[in-house]
């Protein structure tokens, strides 16, 4: 019996590690399913503030919220009015929109990237762009369209800015590119520079539809140029006899970069889209969606979404 006793514990021990090794492995997948899934990654929190004068806006917010978000994991809210104040002809004044984020420096807490593709133009109060800006100088990343370039200006934009910290370059300053106007609605050749960044990696050159091309009054050292586009207008002249001449000229200016505001924020920007064919273009919203992954640092170097953040989550 005493040889028994002691042959049972040599048998038995392995018996037993076989027996209970799968109920073991299964607890733990199970255990690793549930942990992967508590720790999948959150919709990146989107706020679009959108509305104001000479486009459709209420039109363009929806395909940006649907381009974006089939193209990356994000949650898009919408800011959006289309509610003027009365202005002196005693007309609404559409530069003007009563956006509800002025005046609430806090608008975007909770959020981690604000797009600014509102059309503010008429907006220049001091405190009130204090206000619009005052999320980004705290850090939260920037998306910028198209007519926010050409809001919260203090006092003459045609003026290059010199001091960085006065009012007047304040909305420059977090753009990285001051513009004050653009020409006619014509075609724009848009020419990749920067090839390796992320936003624009495996992008082609593409020619837009008609569409307003933006000027450079200038381009700031914190800013970081992807790329320019080729617009062609004619220009008209007159010579020393006051005859007048047309010619054509070609416009050759920044539509899409990069900015870093106050060392820390990320801030991506583009020129481009005026109608709404153009932001609806497949390629626009892919470079809208990449430059929003930029910003946020949710994409891979070969211009990818980062895991958990491809659409659906991937």
């Amino acid at each position: 019996m005493a040889r028994l006793m002691g042959f049972f514990p040599i048998r038995l021990e392995p018996l037993f590690m076989k027996t209970s090794l799968v109920p073991t492995l299964a607890l733990s997948v199970l255990t690793l399913a549930a942990v992967a899934s508590s720790q999948a990654a959150e919709p990146i929190k989107v706020l679009l503030v959108t509305g104001g004068c000479c486009h459709d806006y209420a039109k363009q917010k929806d395909i940006l919220k649907a381009g974006i978000e089939k193209r990356a994991n994000a949650k898009v809210d919408i800011i959006f009015t289309a509610d003027f104040p009365m202005g002196a002809n005693g007309k609404p004044d559409a530069t003007k929109p009563n956006l509800p984020i002025y005046g609430h420096p806090d608008y975007a807490k909770g959020y981690d990237v604000v797009i600014h593709d509102e059309c503010s133009a008429g907006i220049s109060d001091q405190k009130v762009v204090e206000g619009v800006l005052a999320p980004h100088r705290e850090g939260i990343p920037g998306v910028n369209l198209h007519c926010a370039m050409h809001c919260y200006r203090i006092g003459n934009p045609n003026d290059a800015v010199t001091d960085l910290d006065a009012p007047h370059a304040y909305w420059f300053k977090y753009l990285g590119l001051q513009s004050s106007g653009h020409g006619p609605q014509k075609p724009i050749d848009v020419k990749i520079l920067d090839k390796e960044s992320p936003i624009t990696k495996g992008m082609s050159d593409w020619t837009t539809i008609n569409e307003e091309h933006y000027n450079n009054i200038k381009i700031l050292d914190t800013a970081h140029p992807l790329a320019h586009g080729l617009q062609v207008v004619s220009v008209k002249k007159k010579d020393a006899d006051g005859k007048e001449t047309t010619e054509d000229k070609t416009m050759d200016w920044v539509d899409i970069w990069t900015n870093l505001y106050n060392g820390k924020t990320r801030v991506f920007s583009t020129t481009l889209g005026h109608n709404d064919d153009t932001v609806a273009d497949p390629r626009y919203l892919d470079l809208v969606t990449r430059g929003l992954l930029w910003a946020t640092n949710h994409i891979n170097a070969d211009g990818t979404p980062a895991t958990g953040y491809g659409p659906g989550g991937k």
